[in-house]
């Protein structure tokens, strides 16, 4: 139920920010997706990390989940102090080169759809934080694409997961 809730949450902030990219929301108010989003993703990971029942597989996904919430609280920061995004850009190329072995190991050991699509997200999730690195630390002109991937990887690997999870039919 947890990775319902992260997902849920994960697809509204990468669904917004495919929406700020393209010039639909404002620098100041889409802070608030992105902390709120922040909190959730650090929740979830703090209950997987020292929950009951804590094990090397949820610390795991506690730290890959701290990925997302890094992300979402630096975008917010960079928003409410202006700033242009370098560190963020490089940050993310740290996090494209660290999910890329998990979205192989995902899918070379995927056994059930649940580990084929969780395999797939990471491939997905690393192609869009590489696509951060290169807009945002090597500043390349990709700002549009950036947006619509931003928007669909929401949708596709959040949004509708996200819900399903959570209404018990995935």
């Amino acid at each position: 139920m947890l990775l319902g809730f992260a997902l849920l949450y994960v697809g509204a902030v990468l669904f917004l920010n495919g929406l700020w990219l393209m010039g639909k929301i404002d620098d100041k108010e889409i802070v608030v997706i992105n902390v709120v989003s922040g909190f959730v993703t650090l929740c979830v990971a703090l209950a997987s990390a020292f929950g009951a029942g804590a094990d090397a597989a949820s610390i795991k996904s506690a730290a890959l989940t701290l990925l997302f919430t890094t992300t979402y609280l630096w975008v917010a920061y960079n928003r409410v102090v202006a700033v242009d995004g370098r560190g963020l850009g490089w940050f993310s190329l740290f996090v494209a080169i660290t999910v890329v072995p998990i979205a192989i190991e995902g899918l070379a050991g995927a056994q059930t759809f649940t580990d084929t699509w969780l395999g797939l997200n990471w491939a997905i999730w690393a192609v869009l934080w590489f696509m951060y690195f290169l807009l945002l630390a090597l500043k390349r002109p990709i700002l549009q694409a950036t947006a619509v991937v931003t928007l669909l990887t929401g949708i596709i690997t959040g949004w509708l997961p996200g819900f399903l999870l959570l209404q018990g039919m995935l």
